[in-house]
């Protein structure tokens, strides 16, 4: 991109992959960002435009996906956010965040100064082998994120019964995902070996 693009786009996230995942497709996975940087593969591309950021790192030791690392970029840049989830989808082990914050690079002080608002903006997006795994994710953020706060006012061992609240909100949800994908599934012929969310696509409102 340009070194006038609006934003500098940052990409934030560990993601656990399947034992069995190397690089090669791990570098088809990623595609959408190192291309979007006009890379020419992912190794070329890992480097952030901060080298104090570490960038795209493959762990190979412990199955692990780093990524810190900022582009410069446009709005066109969240494109690439759903086909970069729905590959990751097939190559993690379990359910995670990945954070995408966009800075508006042209905001600086005048503007502070000036009571303008900058365009700088914040995605949360979750990747997981399963809508389950996804799910899981998602509640652990979320009681993360409540226990934080209502400790400021209660004890942790106060809280048990808002966490097993915030437990049935998740289960009620799963179980209405479920009952949807099944009624539209097609009829199968018993011994498919499909387990309703094992394989295939995965739906893209989970991410």
């Amino acid at each position: 991109m340009s070194d006038d693009a609006p934003f500098e786009i940052h990409v934030h996230g560990d993601v656990k992959l399947r034992a069995d995942v190397g690089f090669d497709a791990l570098q088809d996975a990623l595609k959408p960002l190192w291309k979007y940087a006009r890379a020419r593969s992912l190794a070329d591309g890992a480097a952030s435009l901060y080298e104090d950021e570490p960038g795209i790192r493959f762990d190979a030791k412990d199955h692990l996906l780093q990524m810190c690392w900022t582009v410069s970029g446009d709005d066109d840049f969240r494109q690439q956010l759903d086909d970069l989830c729905m590959n990751l989808n097939d190559l993690s082990a379990e359910g995670t965040q990945i954070e995408v914050t966009f800075y508006d690079a042209q905001y600086d002080e005048e503007d502070e100064e000036q009571g303008r608002d900058s365009r700088d903006d914040f995605v949360l997006l979750f990747v997981g082998p399963t809508p389950e795994a996804i799910m899981q994710a998602q509640r652990n953020l979320l009681v993360e994120d409540v226990v934080a706060l209502m400790e400021r006012h209660f004890d942790g061992a106060e809280l048990g019964g808002v966490v097993s609240e915030i437990d049935k909100l998740f289960s009620d949800r799963f179980t209405a995902l479920v009952s949807s994908l099944e009624l539209g599934k097609p009829p199968r012929s018993p011994g498919s070996g499909n387990n309703g969310h094992g394989s295939g696509r995965r739906p893209r409102h989970l991410h």
